[in-house]
């Protein structure tokens, strides 16, 4: 059968764009929460301190949870693989002041994406580690909980700039949040921002007819 030639590509599996929308209502949450327990202002407005801290320690707990189920699927497992390898075409996109004009003929993810991913599984790491160092007190010594907390506080912060800098890079491309909503992205996008993965998918693009 023929693809037609403007017909958009499947760019996400159901799976994936589960994984990723309860992993970002999650982090969302320990966001929203961690401000309230940081912020004396917010702690006064909102109070219930220690439901708030609850819920956010166990939402760190569950964060794991989404993506370790998601490595049960072919296409979750597929795209880590394609965030975790980095080629010389990623390294000249991260070094040309020109990345996002399409010249440099990307794959399914860019650079950009690919390290994204990397330092936000490195963060959720982090930060469940030290979270489960302050959580067991009784388990821990009290040098372990002190250095914990400020691990865990200034890796949160950063962490959390990572997250603005994500929303703010989605929110000014709403046809890659499309795709990430429908799992379809439209041929001329996928040409555009990963020519290399359109490729692969629906052939070289035609060159322009000749007048």
């Amino acid at each position: 059968m023929t693809r037609p030639p403007d017909a958009p590509l499947f760019r996400f599996a159901p799976a994936v764009r589960w994984v990723h929308g309860l992993a970002g209502v999650l982090v969302l949450v320990l966001i929203a929460t961690a401000a309230v327990l940081y912020n004396s202002e917010l702690q006064v407005l909102v109070g219930h301190r220690p439901v708030v801290e609850a819920v956010h320690v166990w939402t760190g707990f569950a964060l794991p949870v989404p993506v370790l189920a998601g490595l049960a699927f072919r296409s979750v497992r597929a795209d880590v693989a394609e965030l975790d390898r980095f080629t010389a075409r990623d390294w000249q996109w991260l070094r040309s002041r020109t990345r996002r004009d399409g010249t440099i003929a990307v794959g399914k993810f860019n650079a950009g994406q690919k390290l994204n991913g990397s330092l936000s599984a490195g963060a959720g790491a982090v930060l469940l580690t030290t979270g489960a160092v302050m959580y067991l007190t009784d388990l821990t010594p009290l040098a372990w909980r002190t250095g914990a907390t400020l691990v865990h506080d200034w890796t949160a912060l950063a962490f959390g700039l990572l997250v603005v800098g994500h929303l703010y890079h989605a929110l000014r491309d709403p046809t890659a949040m499309r795709g990430m909503r429908t799992g379809t992205v439209p041929l001329w996008w996928a040409r555009h921002e990963h020519a290399a993965w359109a490729a692969e998918l629906a052939g070289p693009a035609e060159p322009p007819a000749r007048r």
